[in-house]
């Protein structure tokens, strides 16, 4: 049994403490938002987003970074992606030398293009950060239907420590060196969805959303090798695991704005129907940057920009991305 720590009570923040609670270990569940503390603490569980799955009397909630970080064996960080530097920076007189903390958020910083690791890192300089990410409805975590993780994380033996506390019967969990390109995956895969919502919006079928989770795994790619990571990483659970299922599924927060916006409505007032963090629109404009840094073409990505911000119309946008110019599936590949 260990000391796990989960910073952010939203409803995946939640579905972890519940998953670490109900696996044996000694959990702590912290939030800045004193309502939130309040709510979770006499009703035990986010009773709108997550129907019928309750924290265990053992979980302790609480907005006191020093309770919650004082003996923690691991802290999770679910921090929504805009939050996440002040968070790690709040936390830092409470954090020791070597503290293993797994970020199991996705996004990317607006502002600086980082990951959200490599955010915790600058803050938080003397921890061993790694990542958790993949195919993971908060949901569904947290009523215990079979899920499937990766574990990025500088070193074999920091991402076995992760793996062994994480493992259950339902809730699998593998490694990998390539934490950059599970982070990558997990955040940028959210734009995808979201032009996959705009695609349902518009009545469009099943051979437009294919094509559309298709060539969105392979922009996330070129972008990906580009800041070199691993092809591979791309192919597993935080690639096109966990693109198809925020493309398809009904839960995907991404999707369900899309869907809205395809259906007219603007960003704002899709992001206010949704009512949660859409990390789609917060990732948007720094995966451009990067394709812009790293000179690596992303259409689709590109295209999601101008519906979001510049009020491009979406069938118009969708129109834009079929008729450009012709050109090869895949540039490896030689006649």
């Amino acid at each position: 049994m260990y000391n796990v720590t989960v910073l952010g009570a939203g409803t995946w923040g939640t579905a972890l403490a519940i998953l670490l609670s109900n696996n044996g270990h000694k959990v702590i569940l912290w939030s800045k938002l004193e309502k939130e503390v309040a709510a979770l603490t006499a009703d035990r569980g986010h009773i709108p987003n997550l129907p019928g799955a309750k924290l265990s009397g053992d979980v302790v909630v609480t907005g006191d970074f020093r309770e919650a970080l004082a003996a923690a064996d691991l802290i999770v960080s679910t921090v929504a992606s805009p939050f996440v530097r002040e968070t790690a920076a709040a936390a830092r007189e409470y954090i020791r030398p070597g503290q293993v903390i797994v970020n199991a958020g996705k996004g990317i910083e607006e502002r600086t293009m980082k990951t959200l690791t490599e955010v915790i890192c600058e803050e938080l300089p003397d921890a061993d950060v790694a990542v958790l990410s993949g195919p993971s409805h908060a949901e569904e975590v947290s009523r215990g239907i079979p899920t499937t993780c990766v574990v990025g994380a500088k070193t074999k033996k920091t991402a076995t420590f992760i793996q062994d506390i994480f493992m259950t019967e339902f809730f699998r969990v593998y490694t990998n060196p390539d934490i950059t390109g599970i982070e990558l995956g997990g955040s940028i895969k959210n734009v995808i969805a979201l032009a996959a919502g705009v695609v349902d919006g518009l009545g469009f079928g099943d051979n437009t959303k294919a094509a559309l989770i298709t060539r969105g795994i392979a922009e996330i790619m070129r972008l990906g090798i580009a800041m070199g990571c691993r092809a591979e990483t791309f192919a597993g659970l935080s690639g096109i695991g966990d693109l198809i299922v925020t493309c398809t599924s009904k839960h995907s927060r991404n999707r369900n704005a899309g869907y809205l916006i395809g259906k007219g409505r603007t960003m704002e007032e899709a992001m206010e129907e949704v009512n949660q963090v859409v990390e789609g629109v917060h990732c948007a404009k720094a995966a451009l940057a990067l394709s812009k840094k790293y000179h690596v073409q992303m259409p689709i990505v590109e295209q999601v920009n101008l519906v979001l911000f510049e009020h491009k119309d979406p069938r118009t946008a969708v129109s834009d991305l079929l008729l450009r110019d012709r050109t090869i599936e895949n540039s490896s590949l030689e006649w």
